[in-house]
């Protein structure tokens, strides 16, 4: 998949993740950089074209497939996190996490797919998490979300295979968005991870893990769980 020249549909582009990625598809040339959110007025990017997309509305999923049939390159970047815990927390932001980061996600593929086998495959880059991959004492709600994406973006790139639409996830620990400002540890920038990200998409790479937290916690997954979760071992 060549970036360059290429017609790009960024999901959740006014801010963080998504804004630098539409700057960084701008920045390597591609012809055409649609930046999808459900406020598109607060898409401040020159040089894009602002969509109206909410991607847990199917009217407007359609209709962003409709309009950008040309898209060559679809990044879903768009998701929530509402911090919930999974025992104590409220229900219905657990189910507002999983409707948006993973089935909201799934129609926006769903949708996609033809648009992208008429225009010759094409590629997919889904925006993960290492929350996919470890458990703490508050977001698991999120988590469990991504780790839902993970498993759909292993999913459809086995059924997109065929029409030749390469699939990529992209996996990254905290980084400066308005989602982590509440959280005083290190972060990665948001245009370091774009650069990341479509470097491994224009090598064909199926992974791309953003920095070394990501590299050591898919390491990890190896392991006994006794090992990653030592303090539960000895609170049992």
């Amino acid at each position: 998949m060549q970036i360059e020249g290429s017609v790009a549909l960024v999901t959740g582009a006014n801010r963080g993740i998504g804004r630098a990625l539409a700057q960084e598809l701008v920045d390597r040339g591609a012809s055409k950089v649609y930046a999808a959110a459900r406020h598109p007025e607060q898409i401040d990017l020159p040089g894009v074209v602002p969509l109206r997309l909410d991607i847990t509305t199917p009217e407007q999923v359609a209709e962003a497939a409709r309009v950008a049939s040309d898209t060559t390159l679809l990044i879903n970047n768009a998701g929530v996190t509402t911090y919930a815990p999974l025992v104590t927390g409220d229900l219905s932001d657990i189910r507002r996490e999983m409707d948006t980061n993973y089935l909201g996600t799934l129609s926006v593929v769903r949708a996609f797919a033809p648009v992208l086998a008429a225009n010759g495959g094409g590629a997919i880059l889904n925006v993960l998490s290492v929350m996919a991959w470890l458990g703490y004492e508050h977001s698991n709600g999120y988590g469990a979300s991504k780790a839902a994406l993970w498993a759909l973006t292993n999913g459809v790139r086995v059924e997109l295979a065929s029409q030749g639409t390469q699939v990529t996830g992209l996996v990254l620990a905290s980084t400066d968005t308005d989602m982590m400002a509440g959280f005083d540890v290190p972060k990665n920038r948001p245009e370091d991870v774009a650069r990341a990200a479509l470097d491994g998409v224009d090598a064909g790479r199926l992974e791309v893990l953003a920095d070394a937290d990501s590299v050591a916690l898919k390491a990890a997954l190896s392991r006994d769980p006794s090992e990653t979760y030592p303090k539960v071992v000895g609170a049992a």
